[in-house]
């Protein structure tokens, strides 16, 4: 049986997986923190700190920021919720296809919500009378990037709305991303970071925020004392200061993404869409997602995220994450084989 929420699930019957649906490093090594944190069990007898205190210093030293700049959270999703709740009742506008947590988090605290396309040019965005305005960059489940240029542009030229950008993605591309540092120039600027995604640790919910001081002060304000669990801390120190043993080899994944990518290219009845990481989205021209992930679950133990949940998406979507180059060559033999019979 899979018991599911989001881009993960759950799997209570024993059977191998090879998950297509979870953006996370697949090849992360953990034996090392495994063993540290064995190794610290019994600091799971003491209360956590209430302000992850030692955690913060390690972020603000690494990012070369103050303290007063970084705020530690329980995952990047309390993060969006914590946010929405400082400004409750503001008026929102959220980039689509988007996580949706972002609009539940909205929602939840009377935001007026208005959407618009990530395909949209920004330099034609209208956000005047707009409060706040959320962008995931790179953004799920369609893995485009704005550049950081274009989005200092936009920051800069609505100084009135203030900018929630999702950066949980980051460590899954290349290319020009917002740093921490431009929090100092830009006062309507909030990133949301995540340290578990690019470390295959999403189970441990350890994510931070940057923004300018008085905004870290607000947010301050609704925090939840001793919201993130030791061992969370913990591993996360060890992280931050073992950086070797965690090094995500993003470039050999993005080529293996491309050539994934050119395999199910050549596939009748599927269009894949461009992106800028190793996740990204893929029409099917006959049939629907729903269906092919049931087929694959049940013939082949293949998990795929089926994106028609996605505003702005249909039935017609899935998102695939890149694995090893033997799984990903298994997928492409089983979609065709699907396909073959639509």
């Amino acid at each position: 049986m899979l018991f599911g929420h989001g881009d993960d699930f759950y799997n209570t019957t024993g059977e191998v997986k090879i998950n297509f649906s979870s953006n996370v490093w697949h090849g992360a090594s953990l034996d090392k923190l495994k063993d540290y944190l064995v190794s610290n069990f019994n600091a799971i007898t003491h209360y956590p700190e209430p302000d992850a205190a030692s955690l913060r210093r390690l972020l603000t030293r690494r990012h070369e920021m103050q303290e007063e700049n970084v705020l530690v959270t329980n995952g990047s999703v309390s993060a969006f919720y914590l946010v929405a709740q400082a400004f409750r009742g503001a008026r929102s506008i959220i980039a689509v296809p988007s996580f949706v947590e972002y609009e539940d988090a909205c929602r939840l605290h009377e935001h007026t919500i208005s959407f618009f396309p990530t395909s949209d040019d920004l330099g034609n965005l209208s956000l005047e009378g707009q409060d706040l305005c959320w962008i995931a960059n790179p953004n799920n489940p369609d893995g485009k990037l704005l550049h950081r240029t274009e989005l200092l542009s936009l920051i800069a030229a609505n100084r009135n709305t203030i900018f929630i950008i999702d950066q949980a993605y980051k460590a899954f591309s290349t290319e020009d991303q917002l740093k921490p540092s431009d929090v100092k120039n830009n006062p309507n600027l909030i990133l949301v970071h995540s340290i578990s995604k690019a470390y295959k640790v999403p189970g441990l919910r350890i994510g931070y925020i940057v923004a300018p001081a008085d905004t870290i002060s607000e947010l301050n304000k609704y925090i939840i004392p001793w919201s993130i669990n030791t061992f969370a801390i913990e591993a996360s120190k060890y992280i931050l200061i073992h950086p070797a043993q965690f090094t995500l080899p993003i470039r050999k994944w993005q080529r293996e993404t491309a050539e994934f990518i050119y395999q199910l290219s050549k596939l009748d009845g599927l269009e894949v869409l461009p992106t800028s990481t190793t996740f990204f989205l893929v029409r099917l021209k006959k049939g629907v997602a729903s269906e092919l992930k049931k087929y694959l679950l049940d013939r082949y133990n293949i998990l795929i995220r089926d994106a028609s949940n996605f505003r702005g998406l249909d039935e017609t979507y899935f998102r695939l994450s890149t694995q090893s180059s033997a799984e990903n060559q298994l997928l492409v033999d089983a979609l065709k084989e699907w396909l073959e019979q639509q």
